[in-house]
C-alpha cells in the first residue's frame, strides 16, 4: 500500500469527522453483537472428541458398545478410604449407599454395581490387602456432557451425605481414622477438568487486565493513554465472542473452555502490542509537528503496513491449526485467528479514532510538544522550558550489534545455543491426571488406587475379538505380556456370541507412555494368535483409556510433522512478499526457531530441575511452537522494516543502528507485555497451561532482548549487501 493510500484511511478513521463516526460504529457493533447473538460460554463444548471416528480406539469402544451394552458407559471409580482399615459399620454403609443407588439413581448414571446384594465376607475380598480401600464402580451415560456430569455427582454426594453422618466427600485424605471418599476414574477426571478451565475463565481475565493496565502505567505514566488499548481490546472482546457464539451455535465449529482461556490471553497480549506500535509512533511524530492529524497521519502511514502483515501473519499461522486432525488442536483454528482478525481491525480503526479524539492529551501528563510548544507552554507557565531528547539507550544497543557484528553473533548464539540443547532433553506426557493440582478429587482418588491397590486399576482396557466361535489362547498368550497384571477370561456378547472381550488391567499408570507402549504389543499378540487359529487378525479390537490416550499421541506427532512445516513456509513467503529478500527471509525464521528450541530447553530447565516436574504435557510443543514463532516474527517485522526504511537514506551501519534505536523501546515494552500476560497462565492450577504459558514467554522474553536487538541486527550488518539479495540495497555504502 502506497503512503496516500494509507492518508485516506487515517482521515477515515482518526481524522475531525472520522473520529466520532469510527467510534460511533463501533459502539453500535458491539451492542448490537452482544444482544442479538449467543455468548460464547453458552456453546462451549468442553466434551468434544479429540479423535477422529476412523481412529483405532474410537471404532474399538463403538463395537464394545453394540456387543456388550451391559459395559457401556464411562466409569466413575468411588473411592472409599479409612487410614486405620474399613471397618464392618464402613462396609455395611457402603451397601445401603449402593442400594440407594439402584433405588434412586442419579442423573445420567447408566448402571452401578449391586454391592448390597453380596454377603459381607464377598465384599470384603474386594477391599485392598491392607483393608483400607474399596472402590465402587458406577457406570455413567457416554453421551453426557462434563457438566451434566458434575451436577450428577453433586446429587450423589447428596445421597452420601444422607447415608454417611461424616459427609466422607468433604473429608481430608490426610485425616487419621476417618472415612473418606473421592470420585475419580475416566468420569470424575472429566469433571475435574473442565472444572479447572471454567474456574480458569474469571481469574485469567482480571489477571490479564490488571497486568496490562500496570505495565501500561509504568511505561507511559498516563492513565488516559494505558486505558486507550484495553478499551481498544476490550471491544474487540466484546465483538468476538458473540460471533463465536453464533458459529458454536450452527454448529460450523467447535471450542471449549480451554480455547477461550487461551484466547483471551492472546487478544490482550497481541492486541495490546499492535496498539503500542501505532501509540510509539505517533508520541515521537507529535514531537516533531504541531498539527496533531498532521503528525498521525504520519504515524498511521509508518506503522499501518506492519501491523497489518504482523497481524496477517499470525491470523494465517493460526489458521493452518484447521489441518490438524487432533481435535483440541484444531478447534483453536478458528477462535484464535478471528480474534487476531478482529483485534488488527481494532488497532487501525478504534485505536486512531481514540487518539484523534483525545490527541495530546492522551499523554497526559507528560504531554509530547514540538520544541516551539514546549517554549510556549513554559513561558506560559512561568517555568523552565523541557525540550525533549531521544532515549538513545536502544541506539547504543544498536551501534553495538552493528559495529561489532562478529562478537555479538557469537556471544548470543552461544546463549542460545546453550539453552536449546536442554530441548533435546525433554520428556513428554499424556496423563492427564498429571496436570492436576495434587489435591483435586480425581487426582486423590487416583493416588488411592495407585496406592493401595495398583495404578492400572484405574481403568482396565478391553479387549474385543471376533472368533467365530472358534476357541484361541488369547488368555494364555496375553499372559505372557510383560506390563500386563491380570486379564479376565473371555465373556461372550449377550448379542452375538462369536465376539469375546477380555479385561486387561496393566501394572503401570493407564495413562503414562509405558502403558501406551504395551498397545502394539497386545495388539500383535492378539492379532497372531487370532491368525494361529485360523481366524481374521483385522477382528481385533482394544477399547479404554490407554487406547485412545495411545491413539492421541500418535495423531498429535503427526500434527506436529505436518503443522509445523506449514508454518515454517506461510511465515517465509509472507516475509519474503513483505521484505523481497530471500537472505532476509531464511534468517529471520531461522531466528525465531532459535528462539523456540531455547525457549523449550530453558523452560525444561525451569519446570524439571527448579519445580520438579517430571515431564511436560505433550501438546507443549506445538501449542508453545505456533505462539512463539508467529507472534516472535511480528518484532522481527517492525525492526527489520524499520531498518529497511533507514537504509533508504543511510548507510547500512547506520541504518541499522537508527532502525534498532527507533524500534527498541516499543518493542521492549510490547515483549514485557506480552511475556507477562502469558505469565499470568502459571497462576493458574491447570499444569498444561502453567507449562505452555512459562514456554511462551521465555520464548517472547528471549527474543524481545536476545534476538531482535543482537542477533537479527549483527546477521544483517554481517551479510551487508547481501541481506537484500536478490534485491539491492537502496544505498550504496552497504559495508
Amino acid at each position: 500500500m502506497s503512503n496516500s493510500i494509507f492518508s485516506k484511511i487515517a482521515n477515515a478513521v482518526g481524522g475531525k469527522k472520522g473520529r466520532f463516526i469510527t467510534l460511533a460504529i463501533w459502539i453500535l457493533l458491539v451492542i448490537a453483537l452482544q444482544l442479538f447473538l449467543p455468548k460464547a460460554a453458552d456453546y462451549k463444548d468442553d466434551a468434544a472428541p479429540d479423535l477422529a471416528a476412523s481412529e483405532p480406539s474410537v471404532i474399538a469402544q463403538k463395537v464394545m458398545d453394540e456387543q456388550f451394552p451391559s459395559g457401556e458407559g464411562t466409569p466413575a471409580l468411588i473411592t472409599w478410604y479409612r487410614s486405620t482399615g474399613l471397618t464392618n459399620a464402613d462396609l455395611a454403609q457402603i451397601q445401603q449407599f449402593s442400594k440407594e443407588l439402584e433405588q434412586n439413581p442419579i442423573k445420567h448414571q447408566k448402571t452401578a454395581v449391586p454391592y448390597d446384594k453380596m454377603p459381607l465376607p464377598v465384599l470384603k475380598q474386594q477391599v485392598s490387602e491392607d483393608g483400607t480401600t474399596f472402590i465402587q464402580t458406577v457406570l455413567m451415560d457416554s453421551s453426557a456432557t462434563s457438566d451434566q456430569l458434575k451436577d450428577s455427582f453433586t446429587e450423589l454426594e447428596k445421597t452420601a451425605n444422607a447415608t454417611f453422618s461424616d459427609k466422607p466427600f468433604k473429608q481430608n485424605v490426610a485425616s487419621k481414622d476417618t472415612l473418606v471418599a473421592r470420585t475419580t476414574g475416566p468420569a470424575g477426571i472429566s469433571v475435574d477438568a473442565t472444572e479447572l478451565f471454567s474456574d480458569a475463565d474469571v481469574s485469567l481475565l482480571i489477571g490479564t487486565v490488571l497486568l496490562v493496565l500496570v505495565f501500561l502505567l509504568v511505561i507511559y505514566r498516563s492513565p488516559i493513554l494505558a486505558l486507550i488499548p484495553l478499551i481498544a481490546v476490550g471491544f474487540a472482546y466484546l465483538a468476538v465472542t458473540p460471533i463465536l457464539g453464533l458459529l458454536g451455535q450452527e454448529g460450523v465449529i467447535t471450542y471449549g473452555s480451554q480455547g477461550l482461556s487461551i484466547m483471551t490471553v492472546l487478544l490482550f497480549g497481541a492486541g495490546t502490542d499492535y496498539c503500542l506500535f501505532l501509540i510509539a509512533r505517533f508520541r515521537s511524530q507529535l514531537h516533531h509537528d504541531e498539527n496533531r492529524y498532521t503528525a498521525f497521519k504520519k504515524a498511521f502511514g509508518n506503522t499501518a503496513g506492519a501491523i497489518a502483515l504482523s497481524g496477517f501473519t499470525v491470523m494465517a499461522a493460526l489458521l493452518i491449526l484447521l489441518v490438524a486432525k487432533y481435535g483440541s488442536i484444531h478447534n483453536f483454528a478458528v477462535p484464535f485467528s478471528l480474534s487476531i482478525l478482529i483485534m488488527m481491525i481494532s488497532s487501525l480503526t478504534l485505536v486512531p479514532a481514540l487518539l484523534g479524539i483525545f490527541g495530546r492529551i492522551s499523554f497526559w501528563p507528560f504531554v509530547p510538544r514540538t520544541e516551539a510548544m514546549a517554549k510556549e507552554h513554559a513561558a506560559k507557565k512561568g517555568k523552565k522550558v523541557k525540550i525533549h531528547r531521544e532515549n538513545r539507550f536502544w541506539h547504543r544497543v544498536g551501534e553495538i550489534s552493528a559495529h561489532h557484528p562478529i562478537k555479538t553473533f557469537v556471544i548470543t548464539i552461544l546463549i542460545l545455543g546453550g539453552c536449546a540443547l536442554f530441548a533435546t532433553q525433554v520428556k513428554y506426557t499424556y496423563d492427564t491426571l498429571s496436570t492436576f493440582p495434587k489435591d483435586m478429587p480425581s487426582r486423590e482418588g487416583f493416588t488411592l488406587i495407585s496406592d493401595h491397590f495398583g495404578a492400572g486399576q484405574l481403568a482396565p482396557m478391553n479387549l474385543i475379538v471376533k472368533t467365530n466361535g472358534e476357541k484361541t489362547a488369547m488368555r494364555e498368550n496375553l499372559q505372557k505380556t510383560d506390563g500386563i497384571e491380570t486379564i479376565s477370561v473371555g465373556v461372550p456378547s449377550t448379542k452375538n456370541r462369536d465376539y469375546t472381550m477380555y479385561t486387561i488391567q496393566l501394572t503401570d499408570n493407564p495413562y503414562s507412555n509405558a502403558a501406551m507402549d504395551l498397545i502394539p504389543d497386545i495388539r500383535d499378540t492378539a492379532q497372531t494368535t487370532m491368525s494361529d487359529a485360523g481366524l481374521s487378525k483385522n477382528n481385533v479390537w482394544i477399547a479404554g483409556q490407554t487406547a485412545t490416550q495411545f491413539d492421541s499421541r500418535a495423531v498429535t506427532k503427526d500434527d506436529e510433522a505436518l503443522i509445523i512445516p506449514l508454518v515454517i513456509g506461510l511465515i517465509a513467503l509472507l516475509l519474503l512478499a513483505y521484505l523481497r529478500s530471500i537472505t532476509a527471509m531464511v534468517y529471520l525464521v531461522a531466528t525465531v526457531l532459535l528462539s523456540f528450541f531455547s525457549a523449550l530447553g530453558l523452560g525444561w530447565v525451569i519446570i524439571h530441575y527448579i519445580m520438579g516436574t517430571e515431564a511436560i504435557a505433550g501438546l507443549i510443543p506445538i501449542y508453545a511452537f505456533v505462539f512463539i514463532v508467529a507472534l516472535g516474527e511480528d518484532y522481527n517485522i517492525f525492526m527489520i522494516s524499520s531498518i529497511w526504511k533507514k537504509s533508504r537514506e543511510l548507510p547500512l551501519r547506520e541504518a541499522i543502528a537508527e532502525g534498532v534505536g527507533q524500534t527498541g523501546g516499543v518493542i521492549t515494552s510490547a515483549g514485557l507485555i506480552l511475556a507477562g500476560t502469558f505469565a499470568v497462565l502459571t497462576t493458574l492450577p491447570i499444569q498444561l497451561l502453567v507449562q505452555f504459558g512459562l514456554i511462551t514467554a521465555i520464548g517472547v522474553l528471549l527474543d524481545t532482548f536476545i534476538v531482535r536487538p543482537f542477533l537479527v541486527p549483527a546477521i544483517t550488518m554481517l551479510f551487508g549487501k547481501w541481506a537484500f539479495w536478490p534485491g539491492k540495497g537502496h544505498n550504496q555504502e552497504h559495508k
